[in-house]
């Protein structure tokens, strides 16, 4: 659907464009630097970041001048100009009382905003910002960047966009920074703000402000996160581990603002949590030749080993993040915020069993003068793993759905020691270290078509 464009003046007579979304407590959400909001789907991971924050909210964004579809060849463009941009928006939408998320180069111009209108603003999210912007870069550099931009203006874009390990995202936000303004007005802005300094109005910020830094952030060192955040009364600090924009920088990063923002408005009822919110990563395990074990070993007997079993899993599982759905007799239902915690913890799973029976083997032996066929008196737990991950049903605390069904029929496919993974589960984890094999295509019952399989390798040579 397309989103509605709308247009406000500006007190020195700029037209700013902005859109507004959603029912709830208001949120306006500043853009990082020179992209429009009319381009989020160059960046499907921010736009759906932005879709997911906005769920329950009233989301309020806006392109600053001589950015997308706000005026262009507009002479000012400084910290006090981007200002009067955030104030001429607020009022129109007439949001009394606002949040903010502001993620870098709108980070001061949020915090002189906070500063000069505390009884309109609710609360503060920074990210990855800055007081001062000589703190950043220096002066001859960022002099440096404005020539760049002003003769090749891809170059200089590339320049301002964070690393992560996705060169594909990388260029993403490369193109969104070039369809969005021209090299030109990109030098003007940054020239324009090199005296932008908001440290001494950091003690003048009445609003709880939540400040989410990346401490490996290769723009934006870390310390002008801790900065702000000792310079604002009462702030937060919240480090935020980033290697690329995937579902668990998503979880994370918007777990953190929901504990901090007042509350969403609650949607219809459903039965399905819509939206990222909704997206597990699912995780199946099951001891295998347990039914031969039991008979062999006796109820009293086979059930003490499922209790190790038993404890086993659930210690890996804790120490990992994960979600037990529920115990299958003979396995574990589990479920993951993150696919990347979702792998850590199966290989962790079956590098615990690897270890327990290593420890047992010498005792799998019968004592000395013991009756033929007397039970051993332990036992070797083997188990087979399977994994996937994508937006299951919830309800009462359990899940239901396609995506559920196809994680228990891959670990079904799995022989003893053997993790076993989806496509998705494959695709979501590029880039992350972990190793993949690939073990074809397979038809399980209830699926259409073939499904691809991926072997996870977790014995440490």
């Amino acid at each position: 659907m397309e989103r509605e464009v709308r247009y406000c003046t500006t007190e020195d007579g700029v037209r700013i464009a902005y859109s507004v979304e959603g029912e709830g407590p208001a949120l306006l959400i500043c853009p990082q630097l020179w992209e429009s909001f009319s381009v989020d789907h160059l960046v499907p991971d921010f736009e759906r970041f932005y879709g997911t924050l906005g769920e329950g909210r009233r989301t309020i964004r806006f392109d600053p001048r001589t950015v997308g579809l706000s005026q262009r060849g507009v002479v000012d463009s400084s910290l006090e100009a981007w200002v009067m941009d955030m104030e001429a928006v607020v009022d129109a939408v007439e949001a009394s009382d606002v949040s903010i998320l502001a993620q870098v180069a709108s980070v001061a111009s949020a915090v002189l905003y906070a500063a000069r209108n505390p009884s309109k603003v609710q609360a503060l999210v920074l990210m990855n910002g800055w007081a001062r912007m000589l703190d950043l870069w220096p002066e001859e550099l960022l002099r440096g960047l404005a020539d760049m931009a002003r003769v090749n203006w891809p170059v200089a874009a590339q320049t301002v966009v964070p690393r992560s390990v996705s060169p594909a995202h990388d260029q993403a936000w490369i193109q969104a920074y070039i369809e969005s303004t021209t090299g030109e007005e990109a030098a003007q802005s940054i020239l324009a703000r090199l005296p932008a300094d908001v440290t001494s109005l950091l003690q003048e910020v009445e609003a709880p402000t939540l400040v989410l830094h990346y401490p490996e952030h290769n723009l934006v060192p870390f310390k002008l996160g801790q900065q702000l955040a000792a310079g604002i009364p009462g702030a937060r600090l919240v480090p935020i581990r980033f290697e690329t924009y995937d579902e668990e920088w998503l979880a994370t990063v918007v777990s953190a603002v929901d504990q901090f923002l007042p509350g969403r408005t609650p949607g219809p009822p459903s039965d399905v949590t819509a939206g990222a919110s909704a997206f597990r990563s699912v995780l199946f395990t099951d001891l295998v030749g347990h039914t031969e074990m039991m008979q062999r070993l006796g109820d009293e007997r086979g059930r003490e080993v499922l209790r190790e079993h038993d404890r086993i899993t659930r210690a890996v599982l804790k120490a990992h993040g994960g979600t037990e759905v529920k115990t299958l007799g003979d396995g574990f239902m589990a479920s993951f915020g993150s696919v990347t915690k979702a792998v850590e913890c199966a290989i962790a799973l079956q590098r615990a069993f690897a270890e327990r029976n290593t420890n047992v083997g010498a005792a799998l032996a019968p004592p000395q003068g013991a009756a033929s066929g007397a039970p051993t008196p332990l036992e070797p737990l083997r188990i087979r793993i399977g994994l996937n991950a994508g937006e299951p049903i919830e309800e009462d605390g359990d899940l239901f759905g396609s995506t559920v069904i196809l994680a228990a029929r891959i670990a079904a496919q799995a022989d003893g020691g053997d993790i076993l993974a989806s496509m998705a589960v494959r695709e979501l984890c590029a880039g992350k270290g972990f190793l993949f094999a690939d073990r074809g295509e397979h038809a399980l019952r209830g699926f259409e078509d073939p499904v691809r399989m991926f072997e996870v390798s977790w014995r440490e040579e």
